[in-house]
């Protein structure tokens, strides 16, 4: 009998604790944290102009009290634990660690953003030095290859599978390699360095690891810090610098400012911006309106978005 009753205490006991331990669940009134890339972002530019609320996108003075800023894989990281944080990052990033909200109504997927139906849409561009600034004829004849390899059908094939979406393209790498020589020599002794936009790394990456090979197995060096810098350290002020780079990228349209010879702009694919939150998160929808309301302050809570 005394058996009977210690089994029944440790089960009534061992069920308190589990009751303890379980989540109240998701709770509307708490405070909207939110985060935020820093002013040289070209994602930040393309969010804040995507919810008409273009003036944020360089004055951190307009926006919401306490906001947070992170890269674009700080936010993606956070978004996966902080219950009642709200962020944005490249579509080319998002993952099932958080839940990527509808905006207007329309999921976040590349087949929207092919079909226009998506809004918060933008080009991932890069830009090369001017070509009479290389170091030697190799390192320029290497970048203008790499630039081509980015329309062909081999380039399209991983631009997709990194999460972006390719341009228009009908020829492979095969039907234009004799015309970039320089892919035949031994180019192991030679790096090339790319930069900018940190929303395009994980393309730029996939991109530079499938063309090294192919083009005397070059080395790829990868130092993104976002889109500005992809062109003060390619033709900007920092060009000569010690970051300087062969090779930037931008994932907006760039600036009248920062606009660099002929031939050494162009744009690499298509993107999308995506607004995150936590999977655990109730809200399953948001406007531009309502976007620009949460990062101006006028919203503060999440009840006033579900009310």
């Amino acid at each position: 009998m005394k058996k009977i009753l210690l089994v029944l205490l440790l089960a009534i006991s061992t069920t308190l604790v589990a009751c303890g331990e379980t989540s109240e669940g998701w709770d509307s009134s708490k405070n909207i944290t939110v985060y935020t890339r820093d002013t040289s972002s070209g994602t930040r530019a393309g969010f804040m102009s995507g919810i008409g609320f273009p003036d944020g996108a360089e004055n951190d003075d307009i926006l919401a009290d306490g906001f947070v800023i992170n890269d674009n894989t700080g936010i993606l990281t956070t978004m996966a634990t902080d219950e009642y944080g709200i962020g944005y990052i490249s579509l080319s990033s998002l993952n099932d660690s958080v839940y990527g909200v509808p905006f207007e109504g329309v999921e976040p997927t590349i087949a929207n953003v092919v079909n226009n139906t998506y809004g918060l849409k933008r080009p991932f561009n890069y830009v090369l030095r001017d070509l009479n600034d290389y170091n030697n004829d190799t390192e320029k004849e290497i970048s203008l290859a790499f630039i081509a390899f980015l329309g062909t059908t081999d380039g399209s094939d991983i631009i997709t599978n990194a999460g972006a979406i390719p341009l228009a393209s009908t020829n492979s790498w095969d039907d234009i390699k004799a015309d970039y020589s320089v892919c035949e020599l031994d180019n192991s002794s030679v790096t090339i360095r790319f930069g900018g936009s940190d929303s395009i790394e994980q393309v730029a990456k996939a991109l530079t690891e499938a063309f090294a090979p192919k083009c005397g197995d070059f080395v790829p060096e990868h130092d993104h810090t976002g889109s500005s810098d992809g062109f003060k350290r390619t033709q900007g002020a920092e060009k000569d610098g010690d970051n300087y780079k062969h090779i930037g990228f931008a994932s907006r349209p760039f600036k009248d400012t920062e606009q660099g010879s002929e031939g050494t702009q162009g744009q690499l694919s298509w993107d999308a911006i995506v607004v995150i939150v936590h999977n655990n998160n109730e809200v399953t929808n948001l406007t531009a309106e309502e976007l620009k309301k949460i990062y101006n302050g006028t919203y503060t809570t999440w009840n006033q978005l579900l009310n």
